[in-house]
């Protein structure tokens, strides 16, 4: 059987740099995802997600808690990334996205992580919450390459995404991994603090399934396409149906974890309606909401 490539060593190194040089110039007046807060990152400016133009890493290494096509048996390396472009009040980790300290590392710091996570034999280099650094991550991902990274790159975000910022990771990423975390925009800026938030992770949803399309796997383990998390919130805060309708009317070719994990943390405590876990009745109907729009189920 062929074995998959990672797209991004058939991109080569000069249309790699090209794509570095567009989005630093892109953080000096800050448009790298749909927030568009303008400010000048380059000069040590920040906006909401509160990081520069330095890589900020909270913790890196094997993970075994993500979805088995991803963990194998070797582990997803994962690369947590500090900061967010949202600003969910229920985070489950929070203290790394929304209350960081503003410890960066060097580029060569970050390739040399990306390399050391391919050393140890992970099946993939799980970037969690990249969006807002991602200019940093191509830039260390260029000298990763050369040094001799060849394992697929997951791209794991929160959704809310720039279009015009994923055309740019055409042909380097080669698995989406996004939450869809809501049907409903007034619910989207009521906990997550962003506006138009259906449109935009619709949008950036489509590029991602035109990108690399349906998920695909060999011998267990994924090796391209997108697929969607989704996470369950109590009292149908989530708006559950709607989001499985949108995903399905884009392509049933994309599978859905539908998450049950949730429990209140953060600042959920403060308002009654995130105040508990959700119940087994309220998991079950979403699953089968779900199935009721074509869509594959994972975990």
């Amino acid at each position: 059987m062929k074995i998959m490539k990672p797209a991004y060593l058939q991109l080569g190194s000069e249309e790699l740099k090209k794509r570095v040089d567009i989005l630093y110039k892109k953080m000096k007046s800050c448009d790298i995802c749909p927030r568009k807060c303008r400010v000048n990152r380059l000069s040590g400016q920040i906006g909401a997600c509160r990081v520069t133009n330095l890589p900020s890493v909270a913790s890196y290494g094997p993970h075994f808690g993500e979805e088995s096509f991803l963990v194998g048996q070797n582990g997803s390396g994962t690369i947590f990334f500090n900061g967010c472009n949202l600003s969910c009040i229920y985070c489950q980790n929070w203290t790394i996205s929304q209350v960081h300290t503003d410890e960066e590392i060097t580029i060569e710091q970050l390739a040399n992580i990306m390399l050391k996570i391919q050393t140890i034999g992970c099946h993939n280099l799980n970037l969690v919450t990249p969006t807002h650094q991602i200019a940093m991550i191509i830039h260390a991902l260029s000298i990763a390459i050369k040094d001799g990274l060849n394992i697929p790159i997951v791209y794991n975000c929160g959704g809310y995404e720039s279009v015009e910022t994923l055309q740019l990771l055409n042909g380097v990423v080669d698995i989406y991994m996004p939450d869809f975390k809501y049907g409903d925009d007034a619910l989207a800026l009521k906990y997550s603090g962003v506006h138009d938030y259906v449109k935009i992770a619709t949008d950036a949803l489509k590029e991602m399934y035109k990108q690399v399309g349906g998920l695909k796997i060999e011998n267990t383990i994924t090796m391209r396409g997108v697929f969607v998390r989704h996470l369950v919130l109590p009292n149908d805060i989530s708006r559950t149906e709607k989001v499985f309708e949108i995903i399905s009317s884009i392509s049933t070719e994309i599978p859905v974890n539908v998450m049950n994990q949730y429990h209140p943390t953060y600042k959920a405590y403060n308002c009654p309606e995130l105040s508990r876990r959700i119940s087994q009745a309220e998991y079950m109907k979403a699953i089968e909401m779900a199935k009721r729009y074509g869509l594959t189920i994972i975990n």
